[in-house]
């Protein structure tokens, strides 16, 4: 019974060491609780899941009502177009804006679907009447049916009309992608479901070749800023996005 008493005492101590030890630290989304506040480094949510806190179309100061919440997306669901977008839509950005930065975003996209990631978008649309204007767009498309998925520079995580990827390891239409933008002093990197698929130098001599040589040449400003808002296109066709965390760097 003494016996007994003992190993049940060492078992209470160890189950209260274990409580009251140290945590681990959070390394995936999973684990994270939304948060739209600066933490000093540490992931933060841009989306809450619940609502357009934080976002508003471009050029207005709310969402517009093509775009909704969807089982904690943000999705656009496409009608009546206005030119190329979508009525009631319009590209959606971040109230806040960012410099050096390693961003996540999942994504899927409806069959034949075309979006886009933008980023150091300048939100000013009486200058810049288009996201586009100013930001680099990571290219978002149905891999296998988008006019665009076998146009080069136009396919899927391509740098929009300026860098190819060299593999597009991308999953079908109606499922989620997972993208990794990130940016440090001009070094920037893009992933595309844990795979590195662009590697170039920003605002270098490089880089600003890359841009006369694109549909962007006679946009004053494009692909020149440091930092910016983020911005996700509206281009007609029904997308969903989730699960977009942030670092500063």
């Amino acid at each position: 019974m003494k016996k007994l008493s003992i190993i049940l005492a060492l078992a209470c101590l160890l189950f209260a060491c274990n409580q009251g030890g140290p945590k681990s630290s959070i390394t995936d989304s999973a684990s994270l609780k939304p948060n739209l506040t600066d933490s000093g480094g540490d992931w933060v949510y841009l989306f809450n899941g619940k609502d357009f806190k934080g976002w508003h179309t471009y050029g207005d100061t709310v969402v517009g009502a093509a775009w909704n919440i969807d089982s904690g997306a943000i999705h656009l669901q496409p009608g009546a177009k206005n030119g190329y977008q979508t009525k009631g839509g319009g590209d959606v950005v971040t109230d806040s804006a960012y410099g050096n930065f390693d961003v996540k975003i999942s994504w899927k996209v409806g069959k034949k679907a075309n979006s886009g990631v933008m980023f150091y978008v300048q939100d000013n649309k009486q200058q810049y009447p288009e996201t586009w204007n100013t930001g680099p767009e990571s290219q978002v498309l149905d891999i296998d049916s988008n006019e665009d998925a076998h146009s080069p520079k136009h396919q899927v995580a391509d740098l929009y009309d300026l860098i190819p990827c060299q593999t597009h390891p991308a999953k079908p239409w109606g499922q989620w992608n997972n993208l990794e933008i990130i940016c440090n002093k001009g070094h920037l990197e893009i992933l595309l479901n844990g795979e590195t698929v662009i590697h170039a130098l920003l605002w270098d001599n490089d880089w600003k070749k890359l841009i006369a040589a694109s549909k962007f040449a006679t946009m004053p400003g494009f692909g020149m800023f440091t930092e910016g808002h983020f911005a996700l296109q509206d281009h007609g066709e029904e997308v969903w996005y989730k699960d977009i965390m942030l670092k500063k760097l």
